[in-house]
């Protein structure tokens, strides 16, 4: 199995930042990409930012110029760099891997969440 341990949310004023981490850890052969979804209530989880293992990254357009997406591969950790924060990035914000087994097949992996609020 594969654990995903999220850290980083909060409470910050708008045009504030904050920065997220999700640590995988278990049975991984290799992590192929490494994102960052959000949720927030009475919506749809979306797609943040998202990494490959060799660093091609995808944004959201409602976060480029203000969300950084990287990653550390030898420790197995995304990191989302939040900036110029606005209360309409308010959600709760999930890590997700697609992780390489050991027997060479594709699994996906959520991370538990973790609440970002902006105030006005």
């Amino acid at each position: 199995q594969v654990q995903l341990v999220e850290s980083g949310g909060g409470l910050v004023q708008a045009g504030g930042s904050l920065r997220l981490s999700c640590a995988a850890s278990g049975r991984i052969f290799s992590i192929n990409v490494m994102g960052w979804y959000c949720q927030a209530p009475g919506k749809q989880r979306e797609l943040v930012a998202d990494i490959s293992r060799v660093g091609s990254t995808n944004y959201a357009d409602s976060v480029k110029g203000r969300f950084t997406i990287s990653r550390d591969n030898a420790n197995n950790t995304v990191y989302l760099q939040m900036n110029s924060l606005k209360p309409e990035d308010t959600a709760v914000y999930y890590c997700y891997t697609r992780v390489v087994g050991y027997d060479f097949l594709n699994y996906g992996y959520w991370g538990q969440g973790t609440q970002v609020t902006v105030s006005s």
